[in-house]
């Protein structure tokens, strides 16, 4: 059973930073990070840099993939004390690819309030300059290295709605390549660098991209779109209009 939440206890909020634009961070979220009294950071030299572009002078703590386990419980005492937290990412809406589940768990489990502050996502950023059908979509994040990794592609490639995948740079070229294997000559996307400077939205079908791109030394990170099975991305043909009643 979960907690009973206490009118002192202080409330997690879950804040969404930009992906890459500084210009994208909402006023809410700029509020909230000045009125916490700490935030838990993926990556702490990272964020600082945003913060202190914003002139958020709120103190931050580490918590990350490596440290979950240690530090969930500190920030569980302070919120329990009364004291506000703010959880944000490297970039983007947490809980995409890091440990937010973890401590969101564990405050549900306490009682603590939780309270998302939406903003930045490359998934969502990513779909909507895509061009394909996005009505329905599934989220993978980073391919399996080896173990399953072709039962796993093989997997989404059945899927009726749009693919969202994470990829390095490194294994862009080498992740296409498998696709185009098992899904086919589907159209797809490759969304470099969203809202940066260096943006790229290269869009084709599997096989115009990996022949346009063989032996490109990408940079930056790379978040890709595939049509679902079935689904041309074309717009569908005008329905005929028949007579008014």
């Amino acid at each position: 059973m979960r907690g009973m939440a206490s009118h002192e206890d202080g409330t997690l909020y879950i804040v969404s930073t930009p992906i890459g634009n500084l210009g994208d961070f909402t006023y809410r979220a700029v509020e909230t990070l000045r009125a916490v009294k700490l935030i838990a950071a993926e990556d702490t030299r990272r964020s600082r840099i945003l913060l202190d572009h914003y002139q958020i002078a709120t103190p931050l703590s580490s918590f990350n993939s490596y440290n979950q386990i240690k530090k969930a419980p500190q920030f569980l005492k302070a919120l329990q004390a009364g004291e506000d937290v703010a959880l944000i990412s490297d970039a983007g809406t947490p809980g995409i690819s890091d440990p937010l589940f973890y401590l969101v768990g564990q405050a549900l489990e306490a009682g603590i309030h939780v309270v998302s502050i939406p903003g930045p996502s490359s998934v969502m950023a990513a779909l909507t300059v895509s061009g394909l059908p996005i009505d329905r979509f599934s989220f993978a994040g980073f391919l399996p290295r080896k173990k399953r990794r072709k039962a796993t592609i093989e997997s989404l490639s059945q899927l009726p709605g749009a693919v969202v995948l994470f990829e390095s740079p490194n294994r862009l070229e080498k992740t296409l390549a498998e696709l185009l294997d098992a899904f086919g000559d589907r159209p797809a996307v490759i969304a470099r660098e969203l809202t940066k400077l260096h943006e790229e939205i290269l869009r084709g079908s599997l096989q115009e991209l990996v022949e346009a791109h063989r032996g490109k030394k990408w940079k930056g990170e790379i978040t890709l779109v595939l049509a679902g099975t079935g689904r041309s991305g074309k717009r569908p043909a005008e329905e005929p209009q028949g007579d008014e009643e």
